[in-house]
């Protein structure tokens, strides 16, 4: 194993939290429309919101102006996004944990929680599952335990990307694991990883602490909080962050995620690729009593402002949240999703989408459809489903993502991407319901780009995919 043998920080690090302003910010008066109005505007123009601008739309009460929100982040992501929606799903490797989280089913106290960690042959079997099911982009998960440190996961990484069935193939791996030091993210970039996540969970000093018992991993709140910054020097330039709704104040974790967001982009000239957003969910063992769950309203809410306070910034919304809200959020700002997700350790390879098996995971799961199921509801709601990895493939990450993505060109780039990479699945992987629906979607996007040399590029790609055995014809 590789331990963290030099717990340094990143250069200059420092507690950005200044959770005595954040509060202030969110006490004060409800803004005036025009300042609503104001702040708005500067989103539609695509520029990045401060912390405070963000406060403003939290402490929003009138009816009309939270509906003026709601409709500038329809529009906004129109803007940026399209209307395409990227899919992946998550890959759990290990549930072993030294951590003690009080939310979470794989805490090292809950003695009724399954331990296990999917062996070489075992890894192989879930990714050939997904990729008979249509699968190019996993996020893989693991525990914070030593035995998961970063040559394992990077391992675990070649692995994935070497495993292939049929056309299928995984395209991209994401990570979402425990904070590295500097050697161990520089382990990770080479083996060729996309995404690396780390979720703060909750940025008010006292949950964190009261939630993270202390003498564990994770109890060091700067430690998790520089994680991002110590990533970005070793080179890692895409990165995620997170925070999980229902542990502290919504609004508060809302300018938590604005404050890291502002921080990447000030010391490193780019933001984080991803923003995550979960809901606490019940979990095997773990009792949800005391926390403060966030209802619909305020989650659907707190959505469409994060899409406002962060337009270049990827959504990700996963499958704890049942159907109908995933649904209802999907126009608010969300550009990923997961679907026929399984989180319970070796779940794909049995094959049995309709059930959970708790006991094996970390929190239940509010959305059990099939990838097909999630992709017929995506086509037929006017959705472009997208399996998309060319900005990552193709250096467009970093600071150089961002010279595509805060202008708004990423539309340019995704939606002919999305198209192949759908037409890949209709023709690979679909359901005849699903196909015939994608096709007619096709056929509606492309009746929406103008001719040119571009599009007569695009349609001899889509018509290699449907005739011949090419596949992966990315711009």
């Amino acid at each position: 194993m590789c331990p963290i043998t030099s717990p340094k920080l990143s250069e200059g690090a420092v507690d950005f939290i200044d959770e005595g302003r954040l509060s202030s910010l969110l006490a004060g008066p409800p803004p005036q429309p025009q300042a609503i109005g104001d702040i708005i505007a500067k989103s539609l123009a695509k520029e990045p919101l401060s912390v405070a601008e963000t406060s403003a739309l939290l402490r929003c009460e009138d009816p009309e102006l939270i509906e003026e929100i709601f409709q500038a982040a329809r529009t906004l992501k129109r803007n940026v996004y399209g209307n395409r929606i990227v899919l992946f799903a998550p890959l759990y490797i290990g549930n072993d944990c030294v951590n003690d989280c009080m939310y979470c089913a794989f805490r090292r106290s809950n003695a009724e929680a399954i331990r296990r960690t999917l062996t070489p042959d075992e890894i192989t079997a879930e990714v050939t599952a997904l990729e008979d099911r249509g699968h190019k982009r996993l996020i893989l998960v693991f525990g914070e335990h030593p035995r998961y440190d970063a040559e394992f996961m990077a391992r675990t990484v070649r692995q994935v990307y070497s495993t292939t069935s049929g056309r299928g193939e995984i395209r991209r791996v994401n990570i979402n694991a425990a904070p590295l030091d500097h050697d161990g993210y520089k382990v990770m970039r080479q083996a060729g990883i996309g995404t690396y996540q780390v979720f703060q969970e909750t940025y008010h000093h006292g949950t964190f602490a009261e939630i993270h018992p202390s003498g564990t991993r994770k109890s060091d709140y700067l430690w998790r909080l520089d994680s991002l910054n110590r990533a970005m020097e070793a080179g890692c330039d895409d990165v995620g962050i997170g925070a999980l709704f229902g542990l502290y104040d919504w609004r508060f974790e809302v300018l938590g995620l604005v404050s890291h967001a502002v921080e990447l982009h000030e010391k490193y000239g780019v933001g984080p690729h991803t923003i995550s957003f979960p809901r606490l969910q019940p979990a095997h063992g773990i009792s949800l009593d005391r926390f403060p769950l966030v209802n619909d309203e305020d989650f659907v809410r707190l959505v469409a402002v994060l899409r406002l306070a962060v337009p270049y910034t990827g959504l990700i919304l996963t499958a704890r949240e049942n159907a109908e809200i995933r649904r209802r959020v999907m126009e608010f700002g969300v550009s990923q999703i997961d679907a026929g997700s399984r989180i319970e350790l070796g779940g794909y390879a049995q094959d049995a989408c309709d059930t959970q098996s708790t006991d094996r995971e970390q929190f239940e799961l509010g959305d059990v459809r099939s990838l097909d199921g999630v992709m017929r509801e995506l086509l037929t709601d006017g959705y472009v489903p997208s399996f998309c990895t060319a900005c990552y493939r193709l250096g467009r990450t970093g600071e150089h993502f961002m010279e595509f993505a805060i202008p708004g060109f990423i539309k340019r780039f995704c939606t002919p991407n999305a198209l192949t990479t759908l037409m890949e699945y209709l023709v690979d992987y679909a359901s005849p319901k699903t196909r015939q629906a994608g096709l007619a979607l096709v056929e509606t996007e492309l009746e929406k780009i103008p001719d040119s040399s571009e599009k007569a590029d695009l349609l001899n790609r889509l018509e290699q995919i449907r005739t011949t055995d090419k596949r992966d014809l990315y711009l």
